[in-house]
């Protein structure tokens, strides 16, 4: 047997060997695909037997029977379009075109009698390499968009289409060229053996080869699964599972479905928002039912109350798994497909697979969750054990002074009834009936802030002569306040929480510089807003403190509760009245012992008419002025 001989023999015999799988495939999945795929390989596992049938006999080919094998060389293109029309969406003129041509085709072939006219030649081969090529271009657009496994045999498919057009090509040039028949009969077999190679690929892919194909995408799912848990909210895990399980799979999209114990229904998320669908319904419920994978090749056949959702989502094919953990029931796993002979058999146990894997990732999810549930609840009992250590210490200081102080004052007033009152021991006890309210209020305006309540009526107002009347207030001898600003600065505020805002900043620039010193006030006009700078020369803020500035309780790590008395609520609320004004704080600072600066911006709507000028608030505020 010579090396051309052997070379026809084997790709006749691969041939013969993918009708055979395809066959068998059909057997256990009677689609319209498979269907179409057996027809196929049986026209050229029928071309091979008649081929052998002649070589045995010695017979050569009549007219008729010629005609016939002819007719079935011809049925392949069609064939072949109409798997792109099980595997892909293509123009409905196609397939007709293609029905049309091969009509044509077989009519002439048994018209014309033997050797047929070269024109009659020319025409069949363009008919031929024609739909073939269209073939290969129609399988190669649709691998683009595809991913995974399917695009790998969509591939194979369309090179398989090229290279069994290039053999009918170089057999009809061999047919014009006779003295090259021999060298060409060797490219053409090996042409055909290719050909037969690659549709073995494309439609009838061992399963071993699938999973070889498959593994690229699982791996990269499974090596992300480690991380999915810990992403920052449940809707990016899902969407991560569903692109893991969609590339796994090689089709587009799928979906999870995650089940609402409270409104008893399976909720999916889409572009629209989230989708609700009782436990019943859709053949993802039917899955999570029954907790058993399902697979259907026509969704809108086997579940029509849906069909309108089917057609508009392009699920015509649908692959459907429970997610489920230790009984525990968390949702399904729903992959899709436009057409049924993107999946196989064995990809059931795959998406399985996958829902199992999507199980534990979301049961890891909620156990995450519910540590950081269990650890939020210890900050807040942590945090409200700090707040009623601090309230009731500094609550305690202005009542022990006050109760000291009445109880003094009724001694005295027992003893000496006619005697004045002392006017240091009532001095005493304003001031601190005045610090007990102020803490009061405090406490109040934390619940405020919390309910965005906290900025009621706005009205025009101007910054600059709010804060010449705060620095006029607070100057004392050890804390002088430089007020860099003049002219005007107005925009719609609340007088009474923005005069609280400076008032903040300004006590704890003095109270967070006990040894006095200058603290600067600068008010600007940046566009359309106000800027508000107050800076201090006191402790600093250390920098692992400056993200947490403005938490409620927070104080700073430099911070002695003993030497600077305080809830951690007065920035707290200073962050409140800016943002519910529609503007931003934030504080700086160089480090411990470089005292710190608390920049504000809020918006404005008037600007400084004046050159700004630095205007000194110290013992002689009047002459300052």
């Amino acid at each position: 047997m010579s090396a051309y001989q052997l070379l026809q023999l084997i790709s006749q015999l691969l041939f013969v060997l993918v009708a055979v799988g395809v066959a068998l495939q059909t057997i256990r999945r009677p689609l319209k695909a498979n269907v179409d795929t057996v027809i196929l390989f049986a026209v050229v596992a029928l071309l091979v037997a008649i081929g052998w049938v002649h070589q045995v006999t010695g017979v050569k080919a009549g007219r008729w029977e010629g005609a016939v094998s002819s007719s079935l060389l011809m049925a392949i293109p069609y064939m072949l379009v109409r798997l792109v029309d099980d595997f892909t969406s293509p123009r409905r003129a196609i397939p007709r075109t293609a029905a049309v041509g091969l009509a044509a085709s077989i009519v002439s072939l048994f018209v014309f009698p033997l050797p047929y006219p070269g024109i009659l030649v020319l025409l069949l081969v363009l008919y031929f390499v024609g739909f073939t090529t269209y073939v290969a271009v129609a399988f190669t657009k649709a691998a683009r968009v595809a991913s995974g496994v399917t695009r790998r045999r969509m591939n194979a498919v369309a090179a398989g289409s090229l290279f069994l057009g290039a053999a009918i090509l170089l057999a009809g040039i061999s047919a014009a060229t006779p003295g090259l028949a021999k060298t060409e009969g060797i490219i053409i077999s090996l042409f055909a053996l290719l050909s037969g190679l690659f549709f073995f690929l494309g439609f009838a892919p061992p399963v071993w080869l699938r999973r070889a194909w498959q593994e690229p995408e699982v791996r990269g799912f499974l090596a992300r699964a480690a991380s999915l848990p810990r992403m920052p909210d449940l809707e990016g895990i899902v969407q991560e599972l569903e692109r893991g399980a969609a590339s796994s799979l090689g089709v587009a999209q799928a979906s999870i479905g995650l089940w609402n114990a409270e409104l008893g229904a399976i909720r999916y998320r889409s572009n629209q928002g989230s989708l609700d669908f009782g436990a019943d319904q859709m053949l993802g419920g039917r899955a999570f039912i029954s907790q058993q994978p399902i697979f259907s090749d026509n969704a809108e056949r086997d579940d029509p109350e849906h069909a309108e959702a089917y057609r508009r989502a392009g699920a015509r094919a649908i692959l459907a798994a429970p997610i489920t953990s230790e009984g525990n029931r968390l949702g399904v796993l729903v992959v899709y497909a436009a057409h049924a002979p993107i999946f196989a058999d064995d990809d059931l146990a795959l998406v399985s697979l996958l829902a199992n894997q999507a199980a534990v990732i979301l049961e890891s999810r909620t156990l995450i969750d519910e540590a950081a549930r269990v650890k939020a609840l210890e900050e807040t009992a942590r945090l409200k054990d700090d707040f009623l250590s601090a309230a009731a210490h500094d609550l305690k200081t202005p009542l022990t002074t006050i109760v000291a102080q009445a109880q003094l004052l009724e001694r005295r007033a027992k003893r000496h009834p006619m005697e004045p009152a002392s006017l240091d021991g009532i001095e005493s006890l304003v001031k601190e009936s005045q610090r007990l309210k102020r803490l009061v209020l405090e406490l109040l305006d934390v619940a405020r802030v919390e309910q965005g309540r906290l900025v009621n009526y706005r009205e025009p107002l101007d910054l600059v002569e709010l804060a010449r009347e705060v620095c006029g207030r607070h100057s004392t001898a050890l804390h002088q306040y430089s007020l860099d600003a003049s002219g005007r600065l107005v925009g719609n505020y609340d007088g009474t929480r923005i005069t609280q805002l400076i008032d903040n900043l300004l006590e704890n620039a003095a109270k967070y510089s006990p040894a006095g010193g200058l603290v600067r006030v600068r008010l600007w006009q940046d566009g359309a807003s106000a800027r508000l700078t107050v800076t201090d020369s006191g402790i600093g803020i250390p920098p692992d403190d400056l993200a947490h500035l403005f938490d409620r309780f927070h104080r700073g790590s430099n911070v002695d509760d003993r030497r600077f008395a305080g809830m951690g609520l007065g920035l707290f609320i200073c962050r409140g009245i800016v943002e519910q004004h529609g503007g931003s704080i934030w504080g700086s600072s160089a480090g411990v012992g470089q005292g710190s600066t608390f920049h504000v911006v809020l918006p404005a709507m008037g600007s400084l008419s004046l050159a700004a000028r630095p205007v000194p608030f110290g013992l002689d505020v009047e002459q300052a002025g």
